[in-house]
């Protein structure tokens, strides 16, 4: 763990990105397991590998962990599950691409919900970005009008409105700690994944990558970007990200085969600038603070 805390916090973020960015080609290799089948299986390889972090973390002070992040983590992690449910469900039932995509929107997200739960002010450069990325977006899921394919589109917002939930949460109660966040989440999304798939006997070769999706992909992902979080500046993290939204779909088209149209190419393009225009105004904000301060 010490080896970890060594690395630079951005490398962190990044490798974290990295792993993240293979949920789409795993999800899309399962053999016969059902989404929900999916959500299960990744979602108790997940819980493993969190227990195991925090107990090397937290060693006799585990529980406390936990009764420290009370019930904004206890919420805050009923939100993420939702999330990460949201993710398996557009995975199964739309493109990579499409999905990581608007998943970027998380940024767009969180200033408008700043807005209306901090107070936060939107600039114009901010309300730009919004109009620019509701352009791409509609420009993504008018191309896959699809029954299928819309529903999984509109699933895969579940992920960023549920992140950006998140760190609202986390901005209104600083002292929560998001690890134990992950864990509550991990749980009640297995809960869901049981109770709907009514069974959850799948192959050896299904569990197997179940295993690397909780374990792996979204284990290790999510708690190398929130160690390396500590030590990067927010909009740093943020651009950092967009490594997911590039190979994600450069993992599917190479291994895969899956190719997305034109009109989803282009209308990602325009949500990744518009959430790079957000990452330039936070940061011009956040230097006119410092000036005045």
């Amino acid at each position: 763990m010490s080896i970890i805390q060594k690395i630079p916090g951005p490398l962190l973020v990044f490798f974290g990105a990295c792993s993240l960015s293979f949920g789409g080609l795993i999800v899309k290799s399962f053999d016969g397991a059902t989404l929900w089948q999916i959500l299960f299986w990744r979602s108790l390889f997940f819980i493993l590998v969190v227990t195991i972090f925090l107990l090397i973390s937290y060693k006799k002070n585990i529980f406390k962990a936990f009764y420290n992040s009370g019930i904004p983590g206890l919420f805050g992690g009923i939100i993420l599950s939702s999330g990460f449910c949201g993710y398996v469900f557009a995975m199964y039932n739309t493109t990579v691409a499409n999905t990581n995509f608007i998943i970027q929107t998380q940024t767009i997200f969180l200033a408008i919900f700043g807005y209306f739960f901090l107070r936060e002010k939107i600039s114009r450069m901010t309300l730009t970005s919004i109009i620019l990325a509701i352009s791409g977006i509609i420009l993504m899921v008018g191309s896959d009008l699809a029954p299928g394919q819309m529903s999984g589109n509109l699933a895969a917002f579940i992920m960023p409105i549920s992140f950006a939930i998140l760190i609202l949460i986390i901005r209104k109660y600083p002292s929560v700690d998001m690890v134990p966040l992950q864990l509550y989440a991990g749980i009640v999304a297995m809960v869901i994944g049981y109770l709907i798939a009514g069974k959850v006997n799948i192959s050896t070769h299904d569990i197997f990558l179940g295993f690397l999706a909780g374990f792996f992909q979204l284990g290790f992902g999510f708690i190398l970007i929130t160690i390396g979080a500590r030590t990067t500046p927010s909009a740093m993290v943020g651009i950092i990200m967009l490594t997911e939204a590039v190979l994600g779909p450069l993992w599917a088209w190479l291994f895969i085969n899956e190719n997305s149209s034109f009109m989803v190419l282009i209308g990602g393009s325009i949500v990744i600038f518009a959430v790079l225009l957000q990452f330039y105004t936070s940061i011009m904000s956040e230097k006119k603070t410092i000036l005045k301060e």
